[in-house]
């Protein structure tokens, strides 16, 4: 069964249409796991409280959301994949090329390594990538409430954040799609369905 993850800046919208995802493949009769990185799984939910508060240098950063995903694999998606399920994630490993490699710095070719020892191959059959412009994700941030480490960070940032995942979309073009979100809710959801479609929905 397929396996979809949801990656975006912080505030263009993702968390918005992963239930709304998830209700729909299950009324066209899917069985559904909606999890989430970094978490998943209560040692996950312990590191990602670590990440999302904790000051910590960038390598630290890194292997903290690899050991959380090396659980997440384990107890949740291949699981999951293996019972039938599609599985719904928001955000999986190209929040780390994004964040810890656009956003912090990292080598690409540091990440690629973590990459290929703790997923050994698995990789999300489709990515979207919920894209708006700095300023409407702010904004929308700053209506949220309270910001955790990530969402506190600088314009220049999550330029490139936004940058990495752009890169991402060009590298992968058949897994990463880029959804605009700065439009009416129908027609980013009429767009998904039919990116669903050709995942087999």
């Amino acid at each position: 069964m397929p396996f979809v993850s949801f990656e975006g800046v912080d505030g263009a919208g993702k968390s918005t249409h992963v239930g709304w995802m998830a209700d729909w493949l299950t009324a066209r009769g899917h069985r559904v796991v909606m999890t989430r990185e970094p978490g998943g799984t209560p040692l996950g939910e312990t590191l990602r409280g670590l990440l999302l508060n904790e000051t910590m240098c960038a390598d630290t950063e890194l292997l903290l959301m690899f050991a959380a995903r090396a659980e997440h694999i384990h107890q949740v998606i291949r699981p999951a994949l293996s019972r039938g399920a599609w599985v719904l994630s928001d955000r999986f490993t190209d929040a780390s090329y994004a964040y810890q490699c656009g956003g912090r710095g990292i080598a690409v070719e540091r990440l690629r390594v973590l990459e290929h020892w703790v997923q050994q191959g698995l990789q999300p059959d489709m990515t979207f990538v919920f894209d708006v412009s700095l300023d409407i994700a702010r904004s929308r941030l700053a209506a949220h409430g309270a910001a955790d480490r990530f969402e506190r960070e600088n314009a220049e940032f999550f330029e490139r954040v936004r940058a990495m995942y752009h890169w991402r979309a060009v590298q992968e073009p058949q897994r990463v799609r880029l959804v605009s979100t700065d439009r009416e809710l129908d027609a980013i959801r009429s767009d998904l369905q039919q990116l669903l479609l050709e995942l087999g929905a």
